[in-house]
């Protein structure tokens, strides 16, 4: 019982009821992605003394590591104990409380443990229906979110859909995604003819006062994918830098080195930065270049942005790369 997940309402439900029942003083979160996180940060505001544990040398995969350690700081800064490259081997009772093992380093003890290390599609169902199945046994859909029986459709978190930028198959476990593939095969069995194309990943994340987002491709992805691309990293105010309250955010652009396509985007920072994430998804969902950014007209008044939005300098950046100036 002091091995918890959080997945459902429920389990918020019993993991507050734990808290008010038994008083703890120390947490341990496993597992850095989205869901570890929120919990890490929610402990924290807890007054819970809270480590999070990390197997990799970064929290949230779907950012590159440069990008990943400003949120490591900003997370430390915060109070969080945050222990990266960190395996935990095995759990065990130590006189009502838990030790958990760790790979040659020394045990951590905690009042309760939060499991947070990643999805896996629940496809039992799938299996025993005789459905043909994909990569981490999730289920095979066509583009009209049949499966391999066409009076079964499937969507979600469980199917196999297409990376939309380098068209292989990939798993998007986010609610964005999985409601447009509900509406897709809602159409389908009405007799509407749709087709759903993919996905690019496209994600935002609140860690207190800081804000990570990510779309499309990072390094790693691209690398993985054979595709030559190069990256523009640039400083810009969330809003005019004159009027108050700006504060920088860091934005990481990656482009295709021959035409320029843009292939993903990461941004973090402390306001504006869900704008920008969309706006550069926009783009990259219609093939624009790194060019093409420096001629988006986007709407600017002092507290919201600036005259050269971030996103613009973005594309001022890749086209100075691209022409040799810098």
């Amino acid at each position: 019982s002091r091995i918890m997940t959080l997945k459902t309402v429920e389990d918020t439900y019993h993991m507050r009821a734990f808290i008010e029942q038994h008083k703890p003083t120390r947490a341990v979160v496993i597992g850095g992605g989205f869901i570890g996180l929120e919990a890490a940060e929610n402990l924290v505001h807890a007054g819970i003394s809270t480590s999070l544990v990390q197997v990799h040398n970064q929290v949230l995969m779907s950012l590159d590591y440069d990008m990943a350690c400003e949120l490591h700081g900003y997370l430390k800064s915060k109070g969080l104990d945050l222990r990266l490259e960190t395996s935990v081997t095995g759990i065990r009772e130590k006189e009502g409380r838990l030790e958990l093992i760790i790979k040659e380093n020394p045990s951590m003890e905690a009042d309760f443990v939060v499991l947070a290390v990643g999805v896996s599609p629940e496809t039992e169902l799938a299996q025993k229906a005789g459905l043909k199945l994909g990569m981490k046994q999730a289920i095979v859909v066509n583009e009209q979110m049949q499966t391999s029986d066409p009076d079964i459709f499937a969507v979600g978190d469980a199917v196999e859909i297409k990376n939309r930028i380098t068209g292989e198959n990939a798993l998007f476990a986010l609610a964005g995604p999985a409601n447009k593939q509900g509406r897709i095969a809602a159409d389908v069995i009405a007799g509407r003819k749709a087709s759903y194309h993919g996905a690019m990943g496209s994600s935002v994340i609140k860690l207190f006062d800081m804000t990570a987002a990510s779309t499309g491709l990072n390094e790693r992805a691209a690398k993985k994918a054979g595709i030559a691309y190069d990256k523009a990293v640039l400083f810009s105010a969330s809003h005019a830098s004159y009027y108050p309250g700006a504060e920088n955010m860091t934005l990481k652009v990656l482009f295709e080195k021959e035409t320029g396509k843009l292939l993903g985007a990461q941004i973090t920072g402390f306001g504006g930065v869900d704008k920008r994430i969309d706006v550069l998804a926009a783009a990259i969902y219609a093939g624009l270049t790194g060019e093409d950014l420096t001629e988006l007209d986007l709407a600017y008044a002092p507290p919201y942005g600036s005259a050269k939005d971030p996103v613009n300098m973005a594309g001022y950046v890749i086209e100075n790369i691209r022409s040799g100036l810098v």
